[in-house]
């Protein structure tokens, strides 16, 4: 899995200078009903959660993520909200204390790519197919009986470069490989790179993750509202 340790302290940036819509995230987050406690596989900084909570106080929420330096930014940005436990974990070896009404990922463990008119496909960030065959499955002990999956939903990822709000200049390079992509991202403030940092990401096709996801209860519910931004699986 990819480990964002050379990007931590410029995420926080990046992400909030356009490259998500934190509102709308939490938008379709609280559109929910009958939850009470949520799972972000892959918090990264915390940022989601942040929205999340000033959203939904009442909520139990759990976040896990891979990467120390993310999640210590995490920790310091949620630590008045006792109701928010945070930890290192790898979703593979998932391990909490209890199961959740709901669990979401939006670009941080696994998340759906829709170009267009073609089928949605899924991109991982677990290069290696029995990890995510495990990673699912630790997931999913970790959902409730009526639980729901939610997988957020991107648009197709191409190459490009944009200057952020602090005065550098990011920039992201794709490169496709047998399993899916590489992607190599880059700031830079003049002539000084300030972070580069590569990701291997594997794919699947919208069928290969209904069958995995379905020998744990888990059923895609296709929605035809208007600017959903996760494709939600379901064991209600």
């Amino acid at each position: 899995m990819g480990d964002y340790s050379n990007m931590a302290s410029y995420y926080d940036v990046i992400m909030t200078s356009g490259y998500y819509d934190y509102a709308k995230i939490v938008d379709n987050l609280v559109l929910q009903e009958n939850v009470e406690s949520i799972l972000e596989i892959g918090c990264g900084t915390g940022l989601i959660l942040q929205e999340l909570i000033q959203r939904k106080p009442h909520l139990q929420i759990s976040g896990i993520d891979l990467t120390a330096s993310m999640l210590a930014i995490a920790q310091e940005r949620l630590k008045s909200f006792s109701n928010i436990v945070l930890s290192q974990q790898n979703v593979c070896d998932l391990h909490l204390p209890k199961v959740h009404d709901l669990i979401f990922s939006y670009g941080g463990v696994w998340y759906f790519v829709v170009d267009g008119d073609s089928e949605p496909f899924l991109v991982s960030h677990i290069a290696e197919h029995e990890a995510n065959v495990q990673g699912i499955e630790k997931m999913a002990q970790h959902l409730s009986a009526k639980g729901d999956l939610l997988l957020g939903i991107q648009g197709p990822h191409h190459d490009y470069e944009t200057v952020i709000s602090n005065g550098t200049k990011y920039s992201q390079k794709i490169d496709p490989t047998d399993i899916g992509f590489t992607k190599h991202y880059y700031l830079f403030d003049g002539s000084k790179t300030l972070m580069a940092q590569t990701v291997k990401y594997r794919t699947y096709k919208l069928g290969e993750v209904e069958k995995m996801l379905s020998q744990h209860g888990l059923i895609y519910q296709p929605e035809t509202r208007e600017n959903k931004l996760f494709l939600r699986f379901s064991r209600a």
